[in-house]
């Protein structure tokens, strides 16, 4: 099956050897996202709460550059390095998505790429 490699200028660019998302039939797979903005490829600056928001807004230009949203992720993979922000991760993500939600890990972690505080990747599925 032939793969399409997405890609946009409405989410950070990728900051190594990776495609922001891969397109295989109607699933996509969408690489991780972490707080950066876009246009500056500098971390968000504010808050917890800022920096989870960012990295959804980055999964969902991704998702729309797929031709899907947030609504046709079936699985999401958080990573945090302070699992103390879970809570705040479940406030915020309520904001973004409607039930029923999808499949979802979250995951502990030491560090993660530019220091972030968050990192998320996703399954979406197109066209049920």
């Amino acid at each position: 099956m032939a793969r399409e490699i997405i890609a946009t200028d409405k989410a950070p660019q990728a900051i190594g050897t990776y495609s922001q998302a891969v397109k295989t039939g109607n699933i996509v797979y969408l690489s991780g996202q972490i707080p950066l903005v876009p246009e500056t490829m500098e971390m968000v600056v504010g808050d917890m709460q800022a920096q989870i928001r960012r990295v959804f807004d980055n999964l969902s230009a991704v998702c729309a550059a797929a031709g899907g949203s947030l609504a046709d992720i079936a699985k999401l993979n958080i990573f945090l390095t302070d699992l103390s922000h879970f809570p705040l991760v479940n406030q915020v993500m309520a904001d973004y998505f409607q039930q029923p939600y999808p499949a979802r890990a979250a995951v502990g972690v030491a560090s993660l790429p530019k220091g972030a505080a968050v990192e998320m990747d996703a399954i979406m599925v197109l066209g049920d």
